[in-house]
């Protein structure tokens, strides 16, 4: 008889202390160590799971072959039993709807299929003559002994755009992560792993690329209200989450009512956004439990950022933290939420870059990109023609010539490629950056350029569209770890990697304008969103609040000006000080690099003071035997 382990997954989560972590070896008959307090998945076995996360597992009739899905997966029992009936599909990490991993057990090797979302990252290192895997990489750094990766530390801070740069390093020594969208073999004597791409996002003209987005959200949604029916979800009144928001609604049973939340100024009820959130829950009024959540001048962006506990990478809501952790303790003590949904991760799905213009021009498509071309010049109040000149030299240069001509761009100050069609745009390098850094970035660029694209011959969109989702799933795992000090388990559907694999299959003839509004999410949602809220092309901006909350914490951001970056030799301390100053007082200058460095600063911060996870070698009973 060939087993299965049981599943957690039509259970609500306890009240989460820390991440749900997995990891393992890749020597299963030999013995291995696992972070204290973490179990094995099954007895014999070499993967560990830490926290109360789903797991399951299928095991030959020998038991000398074992299967594992680790995280949200929508397989059921019986799919999970199929597995071992054969080889598995390579699209196993993705043809169900959640963020999970597979791993397949052996006697000589362990086989890693990573999502091609990154939206459950895995890292790897090597470790006793084989090789350690886990979904934390500050674990494994703990593991090792590693320090933090300058360069790629660098990457973050002075170029979050080419996320290229960065290959699949980590931001420690030694970790890596596994390339999305693979199957990794790491063998059990420590020899050299084996890397297969096995997603690829070809077109499919098989079927509507919004009926398509429509099935994959929804099932990513539905699996969320089945294993923890008492979820709340983002109400903002724009277009990503409130469509998660009428998907959670119709996915619960009657009496269940969806807690929809919608955070606001305190004393201001007013503006578009709460105009729109406000219609949606009226529009379901039996469906849906509308929220309101004031938030104070405690609450601006920038307040207490160094109060972060250490993940595995700076989180992109670090310096909002004090929003999102009052947002999320609110959920937890006064509605009793466990699970949370976000539209996190929509923008990037869904978004079309202008490097499209690109591809419609290499594919001969003259008229199409002239009329898109105006429509995206209108729109960003721009000159049609220095598109269309940028749309035409790019499709003339495929990724890796791209990527070499980065190799002398990297530190110049005077570069700004905002508005324009690139491959990588860049901003300007900043006067508070140390010399140190540039060649850092310079390095960075050379070893992008030699490395062989995984996914040769995409269309440049699809390509950088990839990247840039890759690059938002891996970094929302760290908002997760915010959430679960929280108590709150944070779920981004629009991240499941089946949900990208949904849109960016489709044909280029059924691509969306550059400069239209997301039309492949009204269409997915025809019938179920108010008209009203169907034809927003806008939505609100935070940059008011992002400049109070500079002002209102400039004496304390000053003072992180002369810390770990500058020990690293990445910034100036005087001339980061002066930005900083600068900035508060409106003198205009793109934020965005100077945010990377404050969020970057207090993740070293954190780092640095919380303990490092500790492992051991002591024995513990598994979790499903």
């Amino acid at each position: 008889m060939r087993g299965a382990g049981p599943s957690r997954a039509g259970t609500p989560p306890d009240l989460l202390e820390e991440p749900v972590t997995y990891g393992g070896f890749s020597a299963p008959r030999k013995p291995h160590a696992r972070p204290a307090e973490a179990e094995p998945i099954t007895a014999g076995s070499a993967t560990w799971q830490l926290g109360n996360g789903p797991s399951r597992f299928a095991a030959s009739e020998n038991r000398s072959w074992r299967v594992l899905v680790l995280g949200p997966c929508g397989a059921t029992v019986a799919d999970t039993k199929r597995l071992v009936a054969g080889e598995l599909p390579d699209d196993i990490a993705w043809r169900w709807p959640g963020s999970y991993t597979v791993v397949e057990e052996m006697q000589d090797t362990v086989v890693v299929h990573a999502d091609p979302a990154a939206a459950c990252p895995v890292y790897f290192a090597a470790y006793g003559g084989a090789w350690a895997w886990c979904t934390s990489a500050r674990a494994l750094a703990a593991l090792i002994g590693a320090d933090v990766d300058v360069q790629r530390l660098a990457c973050s801070v002075f170029l979050p755009s080419v996320p290229a740069l960065a290959g699949t390093r980590t931001f420690f020594n030694g970790v890596q992560q596994v390339p999305p969208g693979s199957r990794i073999v790491l063998p059990a004597d420590g020899g050299p792993p084996r890397s297969t791409t096995v997603w690829r996002p070809d077109p499919d003209p098989t079927a509507s690329p919004s009926q398509r987005l429509r099935s994959a959200l929804t099932s990513a949604v539905t699996l969320r209200a089945a294993r923890d029916p008492g979820l709340s979800c983002d109400l903002s009144g724009g277009l990503d989450s409130t469509s998660l928001a009428v998907l959670a609604a119709h996915a619960l049973l009657p009496p269940r009512r969806l807690n929809a939340v919608t955070i606001h100024p305190q004393g201001n009820t007013g503006g578009a956004d709460m105009h729109y959130a406000h219609l949606t829950a009226e529009t379901y009024s039996e469906r849906i439990d509308h929220r309101l959540l004031p938030m104070t001048a405690d609450h601006l962006p920038y307040t207490r950022i160094t109060t972060v506990p250490a993940t595995d990478e700076p989180a992109p809501s670090t310096l909002t933290q004090a929003r999102l952790t009052g947002q999320l303790r609110w959920l937890r003590t006064d509605l009793d939420t466990r699970t949370h949904l976000t539209g996190d991760g929509g923008d990037s799905v869904l978004f079309q870059p202008p490097l499209h213009l690109a591809d419609l021009l290499r594919h001969g498509h003259w008229q199409r990109a002239t009329g898109e071309a105006f429509g995206w010049a209108r729109l960003r109040r721009t000159q049609v023609f220095p598109l269309l000149r940028d749309a035409a030299r790019a499709a003339r240069t495929g990724r890796h010539q791209a990527l070499a001509d980065l190799i002398p761009a990297v530190g110049a100050p005077d570069r700004n490629d905002h508005g324009c069609v690139r491959w990588f745009p860049l901003l300007p390098f900043p006067a508070w950056a140390e010399p140190q850094a540039r060649h850092l970035l310079t390095q960075a660029a050379r070893q992008a350029a030699a490395t062989p694209d995984p996914l040769p011959g995409l269309d440049a969109a699809v390509r950088t569209v990839v990247d840039e989702i890759r690059e938002v799933a891996r970094t929302a795992a760290a908002d997760a770890e915010l959430a679960a000090a929280c108590g709150i388990d944070l779920h981004n559907p629009f991240l499941d990697p089946a949900v990208m694999d949904a849109v960016l299959r489709a044909p280029l003839s059924q691509r969306p304008p550059v400069h239209a509004y997301k039309p492949l999410l009204r269409g997915a949602m025809a019938g179920l969103l108010p008209p009203a809220v169907a034809a927003r092309t806008t939505k609100g901006s935070f940059d008011a609040d992002h400049y109070a909350g500079l002002r209102a914490n400039l004496p304390d951001l000053r003072a992180l000006a002369d810390g770990h970056l500058a020990g690293l030799g990445l910034v100036d301390p005087p001339a980061l000080e002066r930005a900083l100053r600068e900035a508060a007082a409106g003198i205009p200058a793109p934020l965005a690099t100077l945010e990377q460095a404050l969020a970057a600063e207090a993740w070293l911060i954190a780092h640095h003071r919380d303990p490092a996870p500790v492992w051991t070698t002591e024995p513990n009973r598994s979790i499903h035997d």
